[in-house]
């Protein structure tokens, strides 16, 4: 398998979701309803993107079907020049490195924090080199697509977007290791880490630091997940866009670009422009 490319060239539509965690209902609804599948789960959004922002692992006991089900729709997606793009947030590394404390029961019953379950995730598994092929961050157009979020110690390291995800694709599965060199410490072992970072929404950061991260990757705007939103957020004059909703309460909204128009859009398919 071949690692994703990093960035990507602007397209017409753009359907993003967070933070499925399992629950594979909520994400074919989301699907459903924004015109990607068809009641078969065929990809039907011709050359559209789209984009899961992370955290397709844990606490729902679907895991496996949400993984599969993007898995598929990758192949479909690019026959007809769509793409699909699966950034990996905290719970797919987590899981890659065997730490186990969030998944269902389903899966925790028949597995020990000893021993992996390797059935789905072992190193030999199609599953297990197919998210190691994944990023951490991509960008399509000017919009930016990260997990947590990008903060300004990150941009410190004057990297690009492709070595950031070189240097952190090498270490995937080693995550819980100490690391000396300052690149990975911040990576893997920081709060300030691209599938970590909350710094967006708790006031931590300026619209100044904002501002130089955009300018740094070229981008307008920077969109994430990670942390639970009440409904689809836009911060900083619009500049940061929070995905992540409550899907396990039931709260389940996408976000959709359309040229450079942004819209969220709920369970029931109805849509809101946000920007």
């Amino acid at each position: 398998m071949r690692n994703e490319e990093a960035e990507y060239r602007k397209t017409s539509k753009v359907f993003v979701v967070s933070d499925i965690e399992g629950n594979f209902q909520a994400f074919c609804r989301l699907l459903y309803k924004g015109g990607v599948i068809d009641k078969h789960l065929k990809w039907v959004y011709d050359e559209g993107h789209l984009v899961i922002v992370g955290d397709c692992f844990d606490r729902g006991e679907q895991v496996s079907e949400c993984l599969w089900l993007i898995y598929y729709l990758e192949e479909k997606a690019r026959r007809v020049g769509g793409y699909v793009h699966f950034i990996l947030g905290n719970h797919e590394i987590m899981n890659l490195n065997g730490d186990w404390r969030y998944v269902h029961p389903k899966y925790a019953a028949t597995n020990s924090y000893k021993n992996p379950p390797t059935a789905l995730y072992g190193a030999n598994n199609e599953l297990w080199r197919w998210l190691c092929t994944k990023n951490i961050i991509e960008k399509i157009g000017d919009v930016l697509f990260v997990h947590g979020g990008i903060a300004p110690e990150i941009i410190k390291l004057n990297v690009s977007i492709a070595e950031l995800n070189n240097r952190a694709r090498q270490h995937y599965t080693r995550a819980k290791e100490s690391f000396i060199d300052s690149s990975l410490k911040l990576i893997f072992n920081s709060d300030l880490s691209p599938f970590w970072y909350r710094g967006y929404y708790r006031q931590t950061i300026s619209e100044n630091d904002i501002d130089a991260i955009l300018t740094h990757f070229g981008v307008k705007s920077i969109i994430t997940g990670h942390t639970i939103v009440s409904e689809i957020t836009t911060l900083f004059n619009g500049k940061v866009i929070n995905v992540n909703t409550d899907h396990a309460a039931g709260i389940s909204e996408a976000l959709i670009i359309k040229k450079d128009n942004y819209y969220s859009m709920d369970a029931a398919g109805k849509r809101k422009k946000i920007k």
